[in-house]
């Protein structure tokens, strides 16, 4: 679905409102608590509506049925079930997803993953842990507190991993320790039609491997088109000794990202480096009451040994001085750092709040980090000439920046405005040798951009990969392809 669509400018979505093209077969709902019991199927209106969309401003498009697993066993059979009588499929986890990724456009059945929440297999001398679909970023971390480990992808929201494995989610930390895809060393899949795929081999959680074609990187990021993530098995790393967390401010947007590409440039090894222009500093000040300029912001966090810390400290700021950016102040304490973060992470709420009763859509861009500059700035000029509300923040530190476009839906002129903004900025970033999505996914949204990105030839490959896997296109149709 392109955002035209989305806005109301383009055809309406093919299918009515709260059922599938296809009415479910009869006796099907009985058949699904014939697998998990009456208590965990639901064809409430209410409770199906919950599981049809997202955090994004996409419309709300219910399955037919909710169903709520125990157990993988479970999903197998139901999957099986679906398949047999091809009934769509779509995964659910959290629903803090902003591509529209569990929205049932086609109906069908939503699996809600969330009561398979058990952390299995925790190996604290193979840095490595197997956690099910319901556990999320926030559990393992508070369950491996004690272990002086932890799991850093963090992209604001409270996650279920596997969501964020099917996304290929990142966040604050990506810079230092990588996104989701580097991060899952195994997944236990349950295919389309009910069979169980582990796709580094059973029980396998080698820190490398080069047998064969890599399927767990396959499916990280296939946002539920391919099969089921029932079980992930993931890298852990160890907690740093000592943490500095800072904010400074830039005369310009340009100084602000120059100082970024030179603090990496210079190899600090920042673990967080997030960029906030002056609307977006201004609005998580109000929001968070914290004490911010309004002026372009660098946000960093260091991590290391404390003797190490210092000579990072002492390197950023040198770097910080010379780009026009204000003196820091350092917070080590973990209140004072979380504060901090929280503020960052309240960002979407903060744009919404400039102007209450109005939508909020973020763009995702992610360029190589030399065309950065160059990029965000002509960026911020679209925005002002196009007359917009959109904040910017990003994780400049690996080229990743959203515009946060608040706006008013029902006003055809700014929505059309702000729907051309988006596609001139997706192919600002592709003409510069990025992408149109660095961790939101495609989904509903960026499908045309995808064939822009990769081709003909590369969108016709996942076609083909899609139809071997799942021939019937009943894994959550409508996204990605």
């Amino acid at each position: 679905m392109s955002l035209r669509r989305l806005l109301g400018l383009g055809r309406a979505l093919g299918r009515r409102s709260c059922c599938s093209k296809s009415p479910l077969p009869p006796n099907f709902v009985e058949a699904l608590k014939a697998v998990v019991g009456t208590s965990n199927v639901s064809t409430a209106m209410a409770v199906r509506e919950q599981h049809g969309h997202d955090e994004s401003m996409h419309v709300c498009a219910p399955p037919d049925a909710v169903v709520w697993p125990q157990a993988v066993g479970q999903v197998q059979e139901l999957a099986a079930l679906c398949y047999h009588y091809r009934v769509p499929m779509v995964p659910f986890g959290t629903g803090t997803g902003l591509e529209g990724g569990v929205n049932a456009v086609q109906g069908g059945v939503c699996f809600d993953l969330s009561h398979m929440n058990t952390i299995m297999e925790l190996s604290v001398e193979d840095f490595s842990v197997s956690v099910e679909p319901g556990v999320t970023r926030k559990a393992l971390n508070s369950y491996l507190r004690d272990t002086g480990l932890w799991f850093p992808v963090d992209p604001g929201a409270d996650a279920s991993l596997c969501g964020m494995a099917a996304t290929g989610a990142s966040g604050t930390n990506a810079v230092r320790y990588g996104t989701m895809r580097p991060n899952v060393l195994n997944l236990r899949v349950v295919l389309p039609d009910g069979r169980l795929l582990h796709t580094a081999g059973a029980g396998r959680q080698p820190r490398k491997r080069a047998a064969g074609y890599d399927l767990t990187s396959l499916f990280v990021g296939s946002e539920g088109t391919l099969g089921f993530l029932t079980l992930a098995t993931l890298r852990l790393h160890p907690l740093p000794e000592a943490s500095a967390a800072t904010t400074t401010a830039f005369p310009t947007v340009q100084a602000a990202v120059d100082c970024t590409v030179q603090v990496l440039q210079a190899a600090v090894p920042v673990a967080r480096i997030e960029f906030l222009d002056e609307v977006m500093a201004g609005a998580c000040s109000r929001f968070s009451n914290m004490e911010l300029p309004v002026a372009p912001t660098l946000l960093l966090e260091l991590h290391g040994s404390r003797h190490g810390l210092a000579e990072q400290q002492q390197q950023t700021e040198e770097i910080v001085r010379l780009n026009g950016g204000s003196n820091l102040a350092w917070a080590e304490e973990l209140e004072e750092r979380e504060r901090l973060w929280a503020m960052r992470h309240c960002a979407w709420y903060a744009a919404l709040a400039l102007r209450p009763g109005c939508q909020g859509y973020s763009t995702d861009v992610c360029v190589p980090i030399s065309r950065l500059p160059d990029v965000v700035v002509e960026t911020k000029r679209d925005l002002q000439d196009s007359g917009l509300t959109g904040p910017m923040v990003g994780h400049v530190g690996d080229g990743n920046f959203h515009c946060i476009l608040v706006f008013n839906t029902q006003d055809k002129d700014e929505a059309q405005r702000v729907h051309a903004f988006t596609e001139r900025l997706g192919r600002r970033a592709l003409a510069a040798g990025g992408t149109c999505t660095g961790e939101h996914g495609v989904g509903l949204g960026k499908r045309a951009l995808l064939l822009e990105e990769l081709g003909q030839e590369g969108l016709d490959t996942l076609r083909s990969i899609k139809a071997a896997l799942d021939p019937h296109n009943l894994m959550n149709p409508g996204k990605v392809l």
